[in-house]
């Protein structure tokens, strides 16, 4: 496709941004929800989705979600948690463009879904994978997530980054450096604004 007709897009990681991150007993540590049930939207979630769609961003969500290969939980769990995700969204008017995910992890244990793989973050996999499908433009995107491997995926797709901390994920940053920092989703949207060409419906002259 003519790099003309590319559009730009907001990719978005998963927990942390999007929604709560659950304590658990069992490893004492703060994860993705296992289950439909423990999913929370992080307040203004839905607002900020919603607000960049309105301003001409596609949304995609990219995540790594690796507790279905550690054992933890089954596949139908996990994509009912994203399913979960959608209704909650929805409720608040907002949808996404797309939702890619990686269920692998290196370390795993489940066949199949254990060792290396493609499409773990930082590989820019998912990101390409959503350009070739969708018609996107990488250098004119935004990556925005909450730990280092969202800040060097962005980089190795070549897209612009964003770090929105959060506090339960601290421990999986500090080694990488995005180009931008913000408190959060809704400092996300006064950053990115409109994209470049597309035109604010508040200006245009009445019929």
């Amino acid at each position: 496709m003519p790099s003309a007709r590319l559009r730009p897009a907001v990719f978005l990681d998963r927990d942390g941004l999007l929604n709560e991150l659950v304590f658990y007993a069992d490893t004492r540590e703060w994860e993705s929800p296992r289950v439909p049930g423990e999913l929370r939207l992080v307040p203004g979630a839905a607002a900020a989705v919603a607000g960049l769609r309105a301003s001409g961003w596609p949304v995609f969500l990219v995540s790594n979600q690796p507790s279905f290969a550690k054992g933890k939980t089954t596949l139908e769990a996990l994509k009912g948690v994203h399913a979960a995700l959608e209704g909650l969204l929805a409720e608040g008017g907002a949808a996404l463009d797309g939702a890619l995910y990686c269920y692998h992890h290196p370390e795993g244990r489940v066949p199949g879904y254990s060792g290396p793989c493609p499409c773990r973050k930082p590989s820019p996999f998912m990101l390409q994978e959503a350009a070739r499908e969708h018609g996107l433009d990488l250098a004119r995107s935004w990556m925005v997530g909450d730990q280092d491997t969202d800040v060097l995926c962005g980089r190795n797709a070549g897209c612009r980054t964003v770090l929105i901390p959060c506090p339960a994920s601290a421990s999986k940053r500090g080694t990488q450096v995005p180009e931008q920092v913000c408190t959060n989703l809704a400092d996300l949207l006064s950053l990115v604004g409109r994209p470049a060409g597309v035109p604010d419906p508040s200006l245009e002259p009445p019929c």
